[in-house]
């Protein structure tokens, strides 16, 4: 690539994003996030959505778009093949669940879901596993991430939070990781 070329690319990559500087500047958080998260008091203040049986979701407070959270055993372990039987089967029903509440909320029209175990993998949390689950619009895939390489998270944490939460209590009864009955 031609020197002037990545230099003028250089200066459009310009995009304010005030929230991300606590990220960036803010005290790394010793220990686990989310079994810190777990500890602490308050729910919200803690991104935490929802608690199951043998997994909870929580924002991510650093989300990749709108509505981007992660689906999060307890138990802090750190590969999949770990869980226990039970904890399989909450995990999973809770992605669903978490999908559920997503699209009946947010009405996205596709969703990413995935992990990545390990830090090799890219995994940012790599001693406790979870699963990403990103909703999707065809809109968000316009010039903005595909030439500018730079994402847009359109609507605030406090807004999507309040949105999803109500969704989980709408769809839950009982307290419990498992839809209402139709």
């Amino acid at each position: 690539m031609p020197v002037f070329f990545y230099l003028w690319n250089m200066r459009e990559k310009y995009l304010w994003a005030p929230w991300r500087s606590e990220y960036i500047l803010g005290p790394a958080e010793k220990g686990c996030i989310f079994c810190n998260a777990l500890k602490r008091r308050g729910d919200s203040k803690n991104l935490i959505l929802y608690r199951g049986d043998k997994t909870f979701v929580i924002m991510n407070k650093f989300p990749y778009n709108s509505g981007h959270v992660m689906v999060v055993p307890y138990r802090h372990v750190r590969m999949i093949n770990k869980l226990a039987k039970g904890e399989s089967i909450d995990f999973i029903e809770m992605i669903q669940l978490t999908v559920k509440v997503i699209r009946d909320i947010l009405n996205p029209e596709a969703f990413n879901i995935g992990m990545n175990m390990g830090r090799g993998s890219g995994a940012g949390v790599p001693g406790h596993l979870h699963m990403h689950i990103v909703p999707r619009w065809t809109e968000d895939t316009s010039y903005m991430p595909v030439i500018g390489k730079t994402r847009v998270v359109s609507f605030g944490l406090d807004l999507v939070y309040g949105m999803l939460k109500e969704g989980f209590e709408t769809v839950c009864r009982d307290g419990k990781s498992r839809p209402k009955q139709s």
